[in-house]
Protein backbone atom coordinates (compact mmCIF):
# COMPACT_ATOMS: atom_id res chain seq x y z
CA UNK A 1 0.00 0.00 0.00
CA UNK A 2 2.86 2.91 0.78
CA UNK A 3 4.05 1.49 -2.58
CA UNK A 4 1.06 2.35 -4.74
CA UNK A 5 0.43 5.62 -2.45
CA UNK A 6 4.33 6.41 -3.88
CA UNK A 7 3.66 5.36 -7.28
CA UNK A 8 0.32 8.00 -6.68
CA UNK A 9 2.49 10.48 -5.49
CA UNK A 10 5.32 9.94 -7.89
CA UNK A 11 2.32 10.08 -10.85
CA UNK A 12 0.60 13.36 -9.41
CA UNK A 13 4.27 14.64 -9.36
CA UNK A 14 4.41 13.86 -12.98
CA UNK A 15 1.55 15.35 -13.90
CA UNK A 16 1.65 18.49 -11.56
CA UNK A 17 5.39 18.74 -13.78
CA UNK A 18 3.85 18.30 -16.60
CA UNK A 19 0.77 20.61 -16.01
CA UNK A 20 3.61 23.22 -14.84
CA UNK A 21 6.05 22.65 -17.76
CA UNK A 22 2.70 23.04 -20.34
CA UNK A 23 1.85 26.17 -18.22
CA UNK A 24 5.41 27.31 -18.69
CA UNK A 25 5.55 26.41 -22.40
CA UNK A 26 1.84 28.19 -23.13
CA UNK A 27 3.12 31.14 -21.35
CA UNK A 28 6.43 31.27 -23.70
CA UNK A 29 4.20 30.57 -27.12
CA UNK A 30 1.58 33.68 -25.69
CA UNK A 31 4.95 36.04 -25.00
CA UNK A 32 6.26 34.68 -27.89
CA UNK A 33 3.12 35.60 -30.09
CA UNK A 34 2.73 39.26 -28.49
CA UNK A 35 6.31 40.15 -29.38
CA UNK A 36 5.99 38.64 -32.70
CA UNK A 37 2.40 40.69 -33.21
CA UNK A 38 4.49 43.73 -31.66
CA UNK A 39 7.38 43.48 -34.38
CA UNK A 40 4.80 42.77 -36.96
CA UNK A 41 2.77 45.69 -36.39
CA UNK A 42 6.41 48.09 -35.77
CA UNK A 43 7.02 46.53 -39.37
CA UNK A 44 3.55 47.25 -40.91
CA UNK A 45 3.95 51.12 -38.83
CA UNK A 46 7.32 51.13 -41.01
CA UNK A 47 5.86 50.12 -44.13
CA UNK A 48 2.95 52.56 -43.73
CA UNK A 49 5.31 55.71 -42.98
CA UNK A 50 7.72 54.35 -45.89
CA UNK A 51 4.14 54.45 -48.24
CA UNK A 52 3.03 58.17 -47.17
CA UNK A 53 6.78 59.19 -47.84
CA UNK A 54 6.99 57.66 -51.56
CA UNK A 55 3.20 59.14 -52.12
CA UNK A 56 4.29 63.01 -50.88
CA UNK A 57 7.79 62.33 -53.39
CA UNK A 58 5.11 61.55 -56.28
CA UNK A 59 2.86 64.09 -55.63
CA UNK A 60 5.84 66.80 -55.44
CA UNK A 61 7.62 64.92 -58.74
CA UNK A 62 4.25 65.27 -59.89
CA UNK A 63 4.26 69.51 -58.95
CA UNK A 64 7.46 69.75 -60.07
CA UNK A 65 7.49 68.14 -63.50
CA UNK A 66 4.00 70.18 -64.02
CA UNK A 67 5.73 73.36 -62.94
CA UNK A 68 8.91 72.38 -65.59
CA UNK A 69 6.72 71.88 -68.65
CA UNK A 70 4.46 75.37 -67.89
CA UNK A 71 8.10 76.89 -67.82
CA UNK A 72 9.24 75.00 -70.83
CA UNK A 73 5.89 76.28 -72.51
CA UNK A 74 6.21 80.25 -71.20
CA UNK A 75 9.84 80.05 -72.60
CA UNK A 76 8.62 78.73 -75.78
CA UNK A 77 5.94 81.39 -75.94
CA UNK A 78 8.10 83.85 -74.90
CA UNK A 79 11.21 82.97 -78.16
CA UNK A 80 8.29 82.70 -80.25
CA UNK A 81 6.71 86.33 -79.28
CA UNK A 82 10.35 87.66 -79.87
CA UNK A 83 10.37 86.93 -83.14
CA UNK A 84 6.89 88.36 -84.22
CA UNK A 85 7.89 91.69 -81.93
CA UNK A 86 9.92 92.84 -85.12
CA UNK A 87 7.13 92.03 -87.15
CA UNK A 88 4.72 94.52 -85.26
CA UNK A 89 7.03 96.92 -84.97
CA UNK A 90 7.35 97.20 -88.69
CA UNK A 91 4.01 96.91 -89.03
CA UNK A 92 3.23 99.93 -86.97
CA UNK A 93 6.26 101.88 -88.46
CA UNK A 94 4.45 101.76 -91.85
CA UNK A 95 1.06 102.35 -90.60
CA UNK A 96 2.34 105.87 -89.16
CA UNK A 97 3.90 106.76 -92.37
CA UNK A 98 0.76 106.05 -94.63
CA UNK A 99 0.43 109.38 -96.63
CA UNK A 100 -2.62 110.90 -95.38
CA UNK A 101 -4.20 111.25 -99.12
CA UNK A 102 -4.34 107.19 -98.50
CA UNK A 103 -5.42 107.06 -95.10
CA UNK A 104 -9.09 106.66 -95.83
CA UNK A 105 -8.71 103.59 -98.61
CA UNK A 106 -10.23 99.88 -97.44
CA UNK A 107 -6.93 98.27 -98.07
CA UNK A 108 -5.24 100.86 -95.40
CA UNK A 109 -8.27 100.02 -92.66
CA UNK A 110 -7.98 96.07 -93.27
CA UNK A 111 -3.63 96.67 -92.65
CA UNK A 112 -5.16 98.43 -89.27
CA UNK A 113 -7.44 95.49 -88.70
CA UNK A 114 -5.18 92.79 -88.77
CA UNK A 115 -2.49 94.90 -86.58
CA UNK A 116 -5.14 94.58 -84.29
CA UNK A 117 -6.18 91.17 -84.76
CA UNK A 118 -2.15 89.87 -84.02
CA UNK A 119 -1.66 92.35 -80.87
CA UNK A 120 -5.33 91.06 -79.54
CA UNK A 121 -3.67 87.32 -80.03
CA UNK A 122 -0.40 88.06 -78.81
CA UNK A 123 -1.81 89.74 -75.73
CA UNK A 124 -4.62 87.07 -74.87
CA UNK A 125 -1.41 84.63 -74.86
CA UNK A 126 0.23 87.03 -71.54
CA UNK A 127 2.02 89.63 -73.92
CA UNK A 128 1.54 92.86 -72.25
CA UNK A 129 2.57 96.62 -73.90
CA UNK A 130 4.78 98.42 -71.56
CA UNK A 131 3.57 102.29 -70.75
CA UNK A 132 6.58 104.17 -70.93
CA UNK A 133 6.23 107.75 -71.56
CA UNK A 134 5.70 109.98 -68.28
CA UNK A 135 6.69 107.02 -66.42
CA UNK A 136 9.92 107.47 -63.75
CA UNK A 137 12.98 106.00 -66.05
CA UNK A 138 13.49 102.13 -64.71
CA UNK A 139 16.17 100.52 -66.05
CA UNK A 140 14.63 97.12 -65.19
CA UNK A 141 11.75 98.20 -68.05
CA UNK A 142 13.72 100.40 -70.10
CA UNK A 143 16.64 100.83 -71.98
CA UNK A 144 18.05 104.38 -72.75
CA UNK A 145 18.77 105.12 -76.05
CA UNK A 146 19.76 108.91 -75.29
CA UNK A 147 19.27 112.01 -72.93
CA UNK A 148 16.78 114.67 -74.18
CA UNK A 149 15.21 117.88 -72.97
CA UNK A 150 12.42 117.43 -70.24
CA UNK A 151 11.75 116.45 -66.67
CA UNK A 152 14.74 114.34 -65.27
CA UNK A 153 14.33 110.76 -65.21
CA UNK A 154 11.32 111.03 -66.76
CA UNK A 155 10.59 109.24 -69.92
CA UNK A 156 10.24 111.73 -72.37
CA UNK A 157 9.52 109.36 -75.81
CA UNK A 158 9.65 105.72 -76.84
CA UNK A 159 11.82 105.18 -79.54
CA UNK A 160 10.75 100.87 -79.34
CA UNK A 161 8.13 99.51 -77.54
CA UNK A 162 8.34 97.13 -74.51
CA UNK A 163 6.37 94.19 -73.94
CA UNK A 164 6.30 91.72 -70.89
CA UNK A 165 5.39 88.39 -70.94
CA UNK A 166 3.14 86.79 -67.74
CA UNK A 167 4.59 89.50 -65.46
CA UNK A 168 8.56 89.43 -66.87
CA UNK A 169 9.91 91.64 -69.26
CA UNK A 170 10.24 90.10 -72.22
CA UNK A 171 11.77 93.17 -73.97
CA UNK A 172 12.31 96.47 -72.49
CA UNK A 173 11.27 99.47 -74.16
CA UNK A 174 14.16 101.66 -75.97
CA UNK A 175 13.45 105.39 -74.67
CA UNK A 176 14.95 108.75 -74.51
CA UNK A 177 15.14 109.89 -70.87
CA UNK A 178 14.47 113.57 -69.67
CA UNK A 179 17.88 115.03 -68.28
CA UNK A 180 16.38 117.58 -66.03
CA UNK A 181 17.09 120.56 -69.26
CA UNK A 182 13.26 122.78 -69.12
CA UNK A 183 14.58 124.29 -72.97
CA UNK A 184 16.18 127.30 -73.68
CA UNK A 185 19.20 127.91 -73.78
CA UNK A 186 20.52 124.24 -72.83
CA UNK A 187 21.27 124.72 -69.15
CA UNK A 188 19.70 122.69 -66.29
CA UNK A 189 17.11 124.33 -64.45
Amino acid sequence: MIQENNEKDTEKNIKKQAQEQNDAESSNKSASLEEQLKAEQAKAEDYFNKLQRTHADFINYKRRVEQERSGFTQQAEGNLMLTILPVIDDLERALDAVPEDIQDHSWVDGIKHIHRKLVSALEARGLKRIEAIGADFDPNYHESAALTQGEEDKVVDEIKPGYTLYGKVLRPCTVLVGSGDKGGCGKKA
